[in-house]
């Protein structure tokens, strides 16, 4: 088996308005895990929330910045390259 694989999630030419709707919708649904990840270990696990709560703040944060540059460029082109490439491994030391 293989200990790390690499998966192609998004590759293609997008106009302004779908990769908006694209990006935004992946960051949301990142968010919603998070917030439930939060409230999954601190019922269950009494752990600390911290690092879902700080991860949210960075994902708000990327949407906004997101949003404010695709409708700068919104003028100046119809068309927006997106890829995305997700490369997971296997670490077997990790707590």
């Amino acid at each position: 088996m293989e200990n790390k694989k690499e998966f192609k999630l998004i590759d293609g030419v997008f106009t302004t308005s779908d990769a908006s709707s694209l990006l935004s919708t992946f960051i949301e649904e990142k968010i919603k895990y998070h917030k439930l990840d939060d409230f999954s270990n601190h019922i269950r696990h009494e752990r600390d929330p911290q690092h879902s709560k700080d991860r949210i703040a960075k994902l708000t944060e990327i949407k906004a910045d997101l949003k404010t540059w695709i409708d700068s460029v919104k003028h100046d082109t119809s068309y927006l390259i997106i890829k995305s490439t997700v490369t997971i491994e296997i670490d077997e030391n990790f707590q």
